[in-house]
């Protein structure tokens, strides 16, 4: 069976919508290709009992728990705290995060100070993500990866931390849109997720050359029955006299 993982995004500038999130949609694309069923995602703001609660709920609930955001230098940073209140762990300053600092900061302007240093913090026994671009490191305990919430900083956390998760057969999708509108093909497409109760099938309407049309995605990790699924979805469309704009697998 596929492991499953959650997202947790933390701050209060993405509540706010001064911040447009970015990291999600590059995990779920990159978990989709390891085979790890990516099952639900969080916003919470920058509050310790919040963070707290939602960090133990999801790493129960999942096998992998992804953070991002919280992890720098200013007053609002709290993700680590509250990841080792979670756990009930000492927070330490990790001495090979703050060796990377130091190495980091030597030849460069500014200085590692105390508020850099806090960077450099972990729950006791956490194992470091590396972080070529700036040196400070995310961590892992557990099945909880901490990782920053600046993207490009993200995505290399990320890619470091997947040597870490178990992989399952990949999660391949096709998607079939068409200038029909759901409400005219709601039941049979109902019937074609019946018929298929393995595969996941979505319907997302959009506008195309000023009128309605959809995108119906089909997802599994088995691909005659994505295949077969989205056959009988194009044959329905057909039927309909609806014309098929585009039709991708991934």
């Amino acid at each position: 069976m596929n492991k499953t993982a959650s997202l947790l995004i933390i701050g209060n500038e993405i509540l706010s919508g001064k911040t447009q999130d970015k990291n999600l949609n590059y995990i779920a694309k990159k978990l989709a290709n390891m085979g790890i069923v990516f099952s639900e995602a969080r916003v919470v703001p920058d509050i310790e009992k919040e963070i707290i609660f939602a960090v133990n709920e999801l790493r129960k609930k999942f096998d992998y728990v992804f953070t991002t955001g919280g992890i720098g230098p200013t007053h609002d940073d709290i993700t680590t705290e509250c990841i080792s209140k979670a756990f009930g762990l000492k927070m330490i300053c990790h001495p090979e995060a703050k060796k990377k600092l130091e190495e980091y900061y030597k030849d460069r302007p500014g200085t590692l100070n105390e508020a850099r240093l806090r960077m450099a913090d972990t729950p006791e026994g956490a194992t470091l993500i590396e972080n070529p671009l700036t040196s400070a490191p995310g961590y892992k305990i557990e099945n909880v990866f901490v990782l920053a919430g600046i993207p490009s900083i993200m995505q290399v956390m990320f890619d470091y931390a997947s040597q870490f998760l178990e992989g399952g057969v990949k999660i391949s999708s096709r998607s079939v849109s068409c200038n029909l509108i759901e409400g005219d093909i709601a039941a049979p497409l109902t019937d074609i997720q019946n018929k298929y109760p393995n595969t996941e099938i979505g319907s997302y309407p959009f506008i195309h050359q000023g009128k309605y049309a959809v995108t119906l995605v089909v997802r599994t990790t088995d691909i005659s029955a994505m295949n077969n699924a989205a056959d009988e979805i194009v044959d329905m469309i057909k039927a309909k006299n609806g014309i098929i704009i585009e039709d991708i697998s991934e």
